[in-house]
């Protein structure tokens, strides 16, 4: 996939994916893997910043498999921006789409 086209919906992507449940980093890579190929390089810095933003809330969770986890939990403002940026999205798409109908491409 190219990659500015990933960029730009990577963040709605993971916005959508801990408003559906809290997860923590390595589940949210895997999942948001499903949809578009990352890492966890390119999904933590990510998570930082829009934990900074005060799109998410962190609290640690025993594992049975290691130390504690950090999860993340979409705030009231995350999902007020999630929705914008799907309002974005959906008008994005369907202006792309019409042009390339309009261009021949169906």
């Amino acid at each position: 996939m190219n990659v500015q086209f990933k960029k730009g919906v990577l963040e709605m992507i993971v916005l959508a994916a801990v408003r559906k449940r809290d997860m923590y980093g390595y589940e949210l890579v895997a999942e948001v893997s499903k949809v578009v190929n990352v890492n966890e390089g390119t999904i933590y810095p990510l998570l930082k910043r829009l934990t900074n933003e005060k799109y998410f809330d962190t609290y640690l969770r025993e594992s049975t498999e290691g130390p504690p986890r950090k999860y993340y939990h979409l705030t009231a403002l995350g999902k007020e921006y999630m929705d914008e940026l799907i309002g974005e999205w959906s008008v994005l798409q369907n202006g792309v789409n019409q042009f390339l109908k309009e261009q021949g491409y169906e």
